[in-house]
C-alpha cells in the first residue's frame, strides 16, 4: 500500500521575493520609528544610535558606525534617502548581484563614518555633532555608477532635463555643500564624500578586474 506524504510548505512572509535592496528600504524605515521612540522615550538613547566623533575617538559606542546608517533625523530625510535609494539602489543591485551589493551598501556607509570622523578628528571641530542616515552609503552607490554608468541620464533636485551621472554626482555634492554653508544647514558632507570616494574605489577595481564586462555595461547604458 502507497501512503503520500505532504511536505509542509513554509509560511511566507512580506519578505520572501524582495530584493536586497528593498529589504534595506524597509529595515531603514522599521529602525527609524523604534530609534525614534527610545529617543522619544530617552534622548540619551541617540548616543547610542547616532556618530558621535567625541565619543568614537574615545573608543565608546563603536557599534553607531553601523546602527547610525539606519536612523534618520525626520520623515524629510528618510524619504528623500529611500526615494534615492528605490532606483539608485535597485540599479546597482542588478549590476553586481544581491551578495556583492549588501557588502558593498554596509561598508560604503561604514567607511562614510570612519571618514566623518577622520575629517572631525583632521580639522578638530564637530566633535559633539551627530551623524546619521544613509546617505553615507547611498554616495557610495552613486559615486560607484559615476565609473560604471558615467554616461546614465538621471534627474536631480528640480532640474527638468537629465544630467549624466559623471557630471550629477559631483554636482549633487557641491549643491549640498552650498546649501548647509548658505542656510547653515547640518548635512553630512564629508560622510558623503567619504561614501562617493568608497564607491569610486569600488568602480575603478571592478572596471580594472572585469574590463568588458564593465565596458558592455558601460555602453549599454549610453
Amino acid at each position: 500500500m502507497v501512503r503520500v506524504y505532504k511536505i509542509p510548505q513554509r509560511k511566507k512572509n512580506i519578505f520572501n521575493g524582495l530584493t536586497i535592496n528593498s529589504k534595506i528600504i524597509y529595515l531603514n524605515v522599521i529602525l527609524f520609528i523604534i530609534f525614534g521612540i527610545l529617543i522619544y522615550i530617552d534622548s540619551k538613547f541617540i548616543d547610542y544610535i547616532a556618530i558621535k566623533p567625541s565619543n568614537i575617538l574615545q573608543g565608546q559606542y563603536l557599534w553607531t558606525f553601523f546602527t547610525s546608517m539606519f536612523m534618520h533625523a525626520g520623515l524629510f530625510h528618510i524619504f528623500a534617502n529611500m526615494f534615492s535609494l528605490l532606483f539608485i539602489g535597485s540599479l546597482v543591485e542588478k549590476i553586481i548581484g544581491a551578495k556583492r551589493y549588501i557588502y558593498f551598501y554596509l561598508t560604503a556607509g561604514i567607511l562614510s563614518g570612519l571618514f566623518f570622523v577622520f575629517i572631525s578628528l583632521i580639522f578638530q571641530s564637530n566633535y559633539n555633532v551627530y551623524a546619521v542616515g544613509a546617505s553615507g552609503a547611498l554616495f557610495g552607490l552613486v559615486g560607484f555608477l559615476m565609473i560604471i554608468t558615467p554616461n546614465l541620464p538621471v534627474y536631480i533636485m528640480l532640474i527638468p532635463i537629465p544630467i549624466k551621472m559623471k557630471f550629477a554626482a559631483p554636482g549633487i555634492l557641491i549643491a549640498l555643500w552650498f546649501i548647509s554653508m548658505a542656510g547653515n544647514i547640518p548635512i553630512g558632507n564629508t560622510a558623503h564624500l567619504g561614501g562617493l570616494l568608497t564607491g569610486l574605489v569600488y568602480g575603478l577595481y571592478l572596471k580594472k578586474k572585469y574590463k568588458n564586462k564593465t565596458n558592455y555595461i558601460k555602453k549599454h547604458f549610453s
